[in-house]
């Protein structure tokens, strides 16, 4: 049984108390389902796109462009910011920055949890959120969504115009640019995959050996001589081969030209809830009990054909100190949603004697994708993250090693938190090696997050996580072991740090057996490495 209010009383600021609330799974627009004029010059009757504009320290708009990014923690010196419109201006940017000798990187959303656009070493940052057009290409038979375009916007636009989306992230401020880059996932991938899985072209701004900054087009085609370069950005993250200027989607196998049977319908309504225990009512029995649920629930419900594919949820384990353990999710479902969720809340709540709160809200799915999830964090903080996919359910052992740093009373800080994704579903049907996320045989999803407010107690609060996440992986060297791996899109530059990994490779954790691949790519695309930071992909 759950108790039941109608009313949430939890807001984005207060969801996990005085520290850090986080979700694991960023000008003038076009009308829905227009051609922008960057993809139809012919028509008069579009506006022109933004920029280009170079700003510079002197520039008043220097600051905010500058720290636009989402931890706190970095902020960059750039000597000055390009706001781009169109690839041309993009090019453009490139080709001055590499004839100057200048580090360059490329910014969409901001959603970074590295240095990785706001290095102090970086002098020319590219910021692509102008570029944010989405619109059937009919040339293509494919939907194009340029990289600074938020993934909010990207499902208001496909949904409207055709009843279509893309399996993308919770948060509707992410931009397309990074996102689809690491492989990106949300509440809808375990009934469709990943959003990579739905990519059927990329246009990149890449640099060959002569220095000469160039656009180029790469399809899913088997027949396409850039056919790597495509598959590189199907989970080879950013900034690692070039700068990404659009994409282009298209469910593989799709035929015809409807535009509405080219990408999946996602569910008319879902049913969104948040789910809080009163975390002094555990103690150590029954909070493993309750991990223990959970982690099996996600071995028995996380093959492709399972009903429960439709159930998506956010394990939020937090710090005692924040009062509760909570959990956020979707059911994606226009009927049968209640019972789901019920059976669902049974078995995770099974031989647990703490009842849990619960709060539910049916709504159509357009108003669920642009709401997000509850409690997004930021950009308020300063953040440290850390990750892992999960094959199977934390060992007993990990589960000890959770109560113990979640409870501990030498660190009294109620920031901080280890998240629980479920996983799995159509993501696990795509071969290893089609595209470059390797991670096809997982159940659940792991962020581990802590946020704060002050640069002074930076050190205590990362050496909490990182001393967490080394015990939880005591068993292979402080971090997953290589079958599991780490997701790229929550990079840690700790994984390329020996003093915290003595166990796999940075790389081999990201990207494990495609590595190699990635990196005859990079040599290919980017032979003088141009587009570089702490965990880029090393030419071959």
């Amino acid at each position: 049984m759950t108790e039941r209010t109608g009313r949430p009383e939890h807001t984005r600021r207060n969801v996990l108390w005085g520290g850090l609330a986080a979700t694991a799974a960023g000008i003038a627009v076009p009308a829905v389902g227009a051609v922008p004029a960057a993809a139809d010059s012919g028509d008069a009757g579009c506006p022109p796109p933004p920029g280009p504009a170079k700003v510079g320290r002197n520039d008043p708009r220097h600051r905010s462009l500058a720290s636009r990014g989402y931890n706190r923690r970095f902020a960059g010196r750039p000597e000055h910011v390009w706001v781009v419109g169109t690839t041309e201006h993009v090019v453009r940017a490139v080709q001055e920055a590499v004839d100057g000798g200048k580090r360059v990187t490329v910014r969409s959303g901001g959603h970074c949890f590295e240095d990785f656009a706001a290095d102090p070493a970086v002098q020319v940052v590219i910021d692509t959120s102008a570029m944010n057009a989405v619109y059937y290409d009919p040339a293509r038979r494919a939907f194009a969504v340029e990289a600074g375009a938020p993934l909010g916007e990207v499902y208001r636009r496909l949904y409207l115009g055709w009843g279509v989306t893309i399996p993308a992230g919770w948060c509707p401020d992410v931009g397309a640019g990074g996102h689809v880059l690491g492989g990106g996932y949300g509440p809808l991938a375990r009934l469709m995959g990943l959003v990579v899985d739905h990519l059927q072209a990329v246009e990149v701004v890449v640099v060959d050996r002569a220095g000469r900054a160039r656009s180029v087009v790469a399809t899913r085609e088997a027949t396409d001589p850039n056919r790597d370069l495509w598959w590189a950005h199907t989970g080879g993250g950013g900034g690692n081969f070039g700068i990404v200027t659009r994409y282009w989607f298209r469910t593989p196998g799709a035929r015809g030209d409807d535009p509405a049977r080219l990408l999946p319908a996602p569910p008319p309504a879902v049913l969104s809830f948040t789910i809080t225990w009163d975390w002094n009512k555990f103690d150590k029995a029954s909070f493993a009990r309750l991990v223990r649920n959970y982690g099996e629930w996600a071995e028995r419900n996380s093959a492709p054909d399972s009903p429960s594919a439709r159930l998506y949820s956010e394990f939020q384990l937090n710090r005692r100190a924040s009062g509760t353990i909570g959990m956020i999710g979707q059911v994606a479902a226009a009927s049968g949603a209640e019972r789901m969720l019920d059976d669902y809340l049974a078995a995770i709540n099974r031989g647990v004697a703490v009842t849990p709160v619960r709060q539910v809200r049916n709504e159509p799915w357009l108003a669920a994708a642009l709401a997000g999830p509850p409690g997004e964090p930021g950009p308020y903080w300063r953040l440290k993250a850390k990750s892992a996919y999960l094959r199977r359910r934390l060992s007993d052992r990990q589960t000890d090693v959770l109560y113990h740093h979640l409870t501990r009373t030498d660190y009294d800080y109620p920031g901080g938190l280890v998240n629980l994704c479920t996983f799995g579903g159509r993501v696990n049907t795509v071969a290893p090696q089609a595209t470059a996320t390797p991670h096809r045989d997982t159940v659940m999803k792991m962020l581990l997050i802590n946020g704060w407010e002050a640069a002074a107690d930076d050190h205590r609060h990362i050496a909490w996580l990182r001393e967490l996440y080394r015990d939880l992986y005591a068993d292979t060297g402080g971090v997953p072991a290589p079958a599991d791996g780490a997701f790229i899109n929550y990079p840690d530059a700790d994984l390329a740090d020996p003093a915290w990994n003595r166990g796999a490779p940075w790389h081999t954790l990201y990207y494990g057996d495609n590595y190699a691949r990635l990196q005859q790519v990079k040599a290919k695309w980017d032979p003088r490495n141009v587009f570089r930071h702490t965990l880029s992909v090393r030419p071959a």
